[in-house]
């Protein structure tokens, strides 16, 4: 089975996709005229004024972003990163730089679009995404397509949003506290189970007080390190600079990577992270209470920028600049990865706190992640099936948490990476052929401004 899924992982992440998500991020940012890039500090005032409620939706504009975030913030900042580095070497962080920069305008772009041509179902709930502007900008014709994302997306949930999550956390809390995977597994389907009785309004209220306190906990832990490591940074970034483009020969326990892995992986693991692209994202924002497409899409751009430029560039620089990416490990003889390598690489720097901070990160990040992945998966089963088939999925999703995390580690990882690639496709070239009205309305929003 491992066999099969890599051939197929193989081909899905292979030139043609990444290809395909490089030239949709540059297209859309060199038709926005650099919106995105130019507009970060603009972002966050809006970010702020959103907490307050304007317009038509269902959650604010800042819960919007905040259960978007619950989704993106999550293993891939933590383990995600340390892959890429122990696959990759350190140029892989270059490239997840790369592909966020011009991931802002892709995210841009979906939420734009997402509330531009969003719905209410029969529930009275704003519902929008890929499958929803799919249907709606590009008409009949293209409706399979629409299907085919809605499918992959709810497949794709039960991989990147709760099994990987799921096996994440019950392998960190057997690590460090010696807890069996199936018993974090049955704690976390309960919790779950808690919060999605209340539906994307309880699940933006959670998503609304646990990220910020995690992000910011993580992310001044992280910054105490490089502060500790200060004078190793200029040797780091140069490390990760000139990996990016030179091949890298095996070191310590680091087998050594070629230029096209350390693109693969930073691109992949960078798109997993921040997922633009993926068309999970504007699933939350089309239920901002909202009347500007362009205003809520200027906020998700924020998802990406937080998500990569900041907390896995922290956790990149950290495994960097304290060699741990180097440190072979004594039960495999190989060099560390996953959520491991990190927690190693913050022990090194705060011995008695680093692998907690680490710990409990990773277990906020996921569960939040876990969270937002099932509004998503709820709303592509909906579009599939209806509303009466949000309960049943629902249910599902919390008997699946168990499995997950007593699930093998690098067949899960597996499954998520090859999945993303099915559900982005649909997307991207919706993203493409929808870009006039992108630009439309961005090019209406700024002319308003200016009269």
């Amino acid at each position: 089975m491992v066999e099969i899924i890599n051939t197929i992982n193989g081909w899905a992440w292979g030139a043609p996709m990444l290809l395909l998500i490089a030239i949709t991020g540059i297209f859309l940012t060199l038709g926005l005229k650099a919106y995105p890039i130019l507009n970060i500090k603009k972002g966050f005032s809006l970010l702020w004024a959103g907490r307050d409620a304007k317009g038509e939706g269902d959650i604010s504009g800042f819960n919007a972003l905040m259960t978007s975030l619950s989704a993106t913030i999550g293993t891939g900042n933590i383990a995600g990163v340390a892959t890429a580095i122990a696959m990759g070497g350190p140029g892989a962080l270059f490239w997840m730089w790369i592909i966020a920069l011009i991931g802002m305008a892709t995210k841009y772009a979906e939420a734009v679009l997402a509330v531009h041509y969003r719905e209410k179902d029969e529930n009275g709930n704003f519902v929008g995404g890929p499958m929803y502007y799919i249907k709606n900008g590009l008409g009949d014709n293209w409706k399979w397509m629409a299907v085919a994302f809605a499918f992959f997306g709810m497949i794709a949930g039960f991989g990147i949003g709760n099994g990987v999550q799921a096996n994440s956390v019950a392998d960190v809390m057997h690590n460090s506290f010696k807890v069996p995977e199936l018993a974090t597994g049955i704690i976390m389907a309960i919790l779950a189970a808690l919060v999605l009785l209340g539906g994307i309004k309880r699940i933006a209220t959670v998503a609304g007080k646990l990220v910020p306190f995690m992000a910011i906990a993580y992310v001044i832990g992280g910054l105490i390190l490089l502060v500790i490591y200060f004078d190793r940074i200029p040797e780091a970034f140069s490390t990760i600079i000139t990996y990016a483009f030179t091949p890298i020969s095996a070191v310590g326990g680091f087998a050594g990577a070629s230029v096209w892995m350390a693109i693969r992986f930073g691109i992949a693991r960078g798109v997993f992270s921040n997922e633009a692209g993926l068309g999970s994202a504007p699933i939350a924002h089309a239920a901002a209470q909202t009347n500007n497409p362009v205003q809520q899409g200027t906020i998700a751009m924020l998802g990406t920028f937080i998500d990569t430029l900041v907390i896995c560039t922290i956790t990149g620089l950290v495994i960097v600049a304290s060699g741990a990416w180097q440190v072979i490990d004594p039960e495999t003889g190989k060099a560390l990865t996953g959520a491991t390598l990190t927690s190693a690489a913050f022990s090194q720097g705060l011995p008695s706190i680093g692998e907690y901070i680490v710990t409990f990160g990773l277990i906020v990040f996921a569960f939040t992640t876990l969270l937002g992945w099932s509004f998503y998966g709820e709303k592509c089963a909906e579009y599939l099936f209806g509303v009466k088939s949000i309960i049943i999925f629902r249910i599902v999703w919390v008997l699946a948490i168990p499995v997950g995390a007593t699930f093998q580690l690098d067949l899960a990882w597996l499954v998520a990476d090859t999945l993303n690639a099915l559900m982005a496709i649909p997307n991207l070239i919706a993203l493409l052929l929808l870009s006039p009205v992108v630009f439309k309305l961005t090019k209406a929003a700024q002319n308003k401004i200016n009269e």
